[in-house]
């Protein structure tokens, strides 16, 4: 319910993200878009060295995305958002809550779906990432399964939301007499 919460200041006066959780937002924001920009480069990439190379990175920028989420989540648990200013429509404020718990889910799934994936294939129950570092593999999960697909599904999912989500922010700052955009920095209330 705290998600819906209405403060009855605007203005100069508004609640805004504390800044801790303003830096994951932002870090997450640019590991996701690096995130599809190496996954649509792989997966049009020829097989061989170079490819497995990108591979690579896009599970090592995976995993990174899933500390970063868990991360975001704990801060998110012990500190509950801004409220919504008094004047930002009820039926926005539904569908940015619901829009930023999608994310959650899909930051944490889209890492595991993909760990799911190519944990059949992975030698000595390893998945390799980048600088040496490894996940482990998730036992019984045979070389030939769905999760690839299921990952797929889901990155286009995000794509939507990320959309929408993206839009909604431009919209709250350049045409919205609200001052919800004021919530996350570096954007600013509008009076």
């Amino acid at each position: 319910m705290s998600d819906y919460m209405v403060q009855e200041s605007t203005g100069p006066n508004a609640v805004r993200y504390k800044p801790i959780v303003v830096w994951i937002h932002w870090i997450t924001a640019l590991f996701v878009v690096a995130q599809v920009v190496i996954g649509f480069t792989f997966a049009n990439m020829p097989r061989g060295p170079e490819r497995m190379e990108v591979f690579t990175w896009h599970k090592t920028i995976g995993a990174t995305i899933l500390v970063l989420a868990l991360l975001r989540l704990a801060v998110r648990l012990l500190n509950p958002p801004p409220p919504y200013p008094s004047d930002f429509p009820k039926w926005e404020r539904f569908f940015a809550v619901w829009n930023h718990r999608l994310f959650y889910v899909l930051l944490i799934a889209l890492p595991l779906t993909g760990l799911l994936a190519v944990s059949g294939r992975a030698e000595d129950g390893l998945v390799p990432l980048k600088f040496g570092l490894a996940l482990p593999a998730v036992p019984g999960v045979p070389e030939e399964n769905g999760f690839g697909g299921v990952h797929e599904v889901l990155v286009f999912t995000t794509l939507a939301l990320l959309v929408l989500h993206i839009g909604a922010a431009l919209k709250n700052q350049f045409a919205s007499s609200s001052d919800v955009a004021d919530r996350m920095p570096p954007f600013r209330g509008r009076r």
